[in-house]
């Protein structure tokens, strides 16, 4: 149980740095106005003129990212717990509750086309269905043997896509704003997410 309880500690270790990224700047500035967090940033690229006129080839969905990764990992990790504990539902709920750091003001959903909101829903629809089919997917077998796998696949989409994505709208960027460079939020979103696709990738191999 020691052992068990310090794996999970490890991944949430990675889980903390991605959300203290998210809320630290991806592109900082002198002037406060110009300065955005992770929460921030995806709306703000879109007034962005080659974002606007599809110049730049990922979207900036891709930026909502981080807490729909997160929200995901927290999800596979209860699976093969007891169900019956509440502790379970609640780390369940709170995976969910990430998860809706990416979900569309509702002025973007009334006032705004589904291209531009629609991505996002359905990601954080993707959570709310991992956290429910979490309670079966930790059965023994073939399903707990997935889970690491899809842990990685999880942890490097999320690493390598917002990361991208920022570094593909930085000329862009620094037509407008000058010679800015990534922010902490950034790289402590990459290191997050690479620590948890490292552990899950130990833990994926047999036991010797």
């Amino acid at each position: 149980m020691k052992q068990l309880n310090t794996a999970y500690g490890r991944y949430y270790l990675g889980l903390a740095l991605i959300l203290v990224g998210y809320f630290l700047p991806w592109l900082p500035n002198p002037a406060a106005g110009l300065s955005f967090i992770g929460l921030e940033i995806g709306e703000w690229v879109k007034f962005v003129p080659q974002v606007q006129m599809g110049e730049i080839t990922p979207g900036r969905d891709l930026f909502y990212l981080p807490p729909i990764t997160t929200g995901l990992i927290l999800a596979l990790l209860t699976a093969g717990w007891p169900n019956r504990r509440w502790q379970t539902w609640a780390m369940r709920g709170l995976a969910i509750l990430v998860s809706l750091l990416a979900f569309p003001s509702l002025d973007a959903i009334r006032f705004e086309p589904a291209s531009e909101w629609q991505a996002r829903l359905l990601l954080v629809g993707l959570v709310m269905l991992v956290a429910l089919l979490s309670s079966v997917l930790g059965t023994p077998g073939r399903g707990r043997r997935l889970i690491p796998y899809l842990i990685t696949l999880v942890a490097l989409l999320g690493a390598s896509l917002p990361t991208w994505t920022f570094l593909a709208m930085l000329p862009a960027i620094r037509t407008l704003l000058g010679p800015v460079a990534a922010g902490p939020g950034l790289w402590l979103n990459l290191a997050g997410h690479l620590w948890i696709a490292g552990l899950a990738l130990a833990h994926s191999r047999p036991p010797r």
